[in-house]
Parts: structure tokens; C-alpha cells; sequence
């Protein structure tokens, strides 16, 4: 099995001032720190979706090398939806059979969680999140076979009514706390990577 990983990386980051690639964990930008988490083991490659502000973003956000970065021409047009879908083309292109999606405001998932993921995909599973507590996490991991149902999605459900129309599809996984906890506003920033947005 050949397995892509998704940062979808491409908002404009509205509610917190900037875009959330650019937003700093220890020395890192949220982008690079995705990058780097899910470059595990049984990860064949990592693209990253850009869209609003996307030279800025590839210029500033210190992505690794091996990281092919792929612009989203217009990141407003159907939501995360949209970039999901350009990094299904994307991996599609690479020859994956399945994909990791992971949005970058989530830096705190644990590599572990990852391998879970991974490892319930080489399985078999269609569909392989993360969940702590009852509730999904990410980062999500999608075969191929569920590509035409995602392509399909309503653009304002996206993702989540592929999960809610085939729960039979689901294999649920180990999720660490971090995998739940995204940074959408100051104050989940303050709360969990600590500071202020700068």
C-alpha cells in the first residue's frame, strides 16, 4: 500500500489574524510541525495544500524539502472540501492507494496516534480515524476505494457525510488528546500551545 499525507493548509486563518500555517509551536510553523509528524513510517510522502497567501506561506513556514507543496487556486470555493480534493489529485498523481488527511491547525497530535492510523489502513480498513474520548480526531486515513464518495461529498459536509453515510466503513483507533484539540482562535492558542498569536 502506497500512502500519501495531506496538510490541508490553505485558509486564511480569519478568526486568529493570519494563516494557521504560519502560526509558531516552539520553533516550529504549524505547517512544518504537521509535515514532520506525519512523515512516519509507512508514509510514502507528504504534500501540503496552500491556498490564501501560498508564496508567503512556502517561503516562511520552513517546510522540509522532500514536502511537495501544491497551490489550491481558490481556497474560499467549497471549504476544506476543495483542498481535501486537490490533495486527492495530488496523491492520485503519486500513485497512492490511500491518503492521510490532516489539518494543520491540529499540531498537537502524537506520532503514535499516525502510526494507528497507518497500521489499521495496511490492514484494511476503508476508513481509519482517531478517537479520544468518543469523539474523531485526526489525522483521518481514506483508501482509494472511498475516493469517488469523497469527490461526491456535499462541499459543505465534506469529509464528515462521507464518515456519517458509511459508518461501516470506519475503523476506529487509539487517539491521543492532541489529535482532537484544533487552534482556531487566540484562545486555543493561549490554552494549548501556550502564549500569544504573534
Amino acid at each position: 500500500m502506497r500512502i500519501v499525507a495531506v496538510v490541508l493548509a490553505a485558509g486564511a486563518g480569519r478568526r486568529i489574524g493570519r494563516p494557521k500555517a504560519l502560526l509558531r509551536i516552539g520553533p516550529e510553523s504549524f505547517l512544518a510541525r504537521a509535515a514532520t509528524l506525519l512523515a512516519r513510517p509507512g508514509v510514502a510522502e507528504v504534500v501540503a495544500v496552500l491556498g490564501h497567501e501560498a508564496e508567503r506561506v512556502r517561503r516562511e513556514a520552513g517546510l522540509p524539502p522532500a514536502v511537495a507543496a501544491i497551490v489550491n487556486p481558490d481556497p474560499d470555493e467549497g471549504g476544506m472540501l476543495g483542498s481535501v480534493l486537490a490533495g486527492l489529485g495530488a496523491a492520485e498523481a503519486r500513485g497512492a492507494s490511500a491518503v492521510l488527511l490532516h489539518p494543520v491547525d491540529h499540531p498537537l497530535t502524537l506520532p503514535e496516534t499516525v502510526d494507528r492510523v497507518v497500521a489499521a489502513l495496511r490492514a484494511g480498513a476503508r476508513v481509519a480515524v482517531p478517537s479520544h474520548e468518543g469523539r474523531r480526531g485526526h489525522p483521518g486515513g481514506f483508501a482509494a476505494s472511498t475516493w469517488p464518495a469523497l469527490r461526491a461529498a456535499p462541499r459543505e459536509a465534506g469529509a464528515r457525510a462521507v464518515l456519517a453515510a458509511h459508518p461501516d466503513w470506519i475503523v476506529h483507533v487509539a487517539g491521543d488528546p492532541g489529535c482532537r484539540r484544533g487552534i482556531d482562535t487566540p484562545a486555543d492558542y493561549e490554552r494549548w500551545v501556550g502564549g500569544v498569536v504573534r
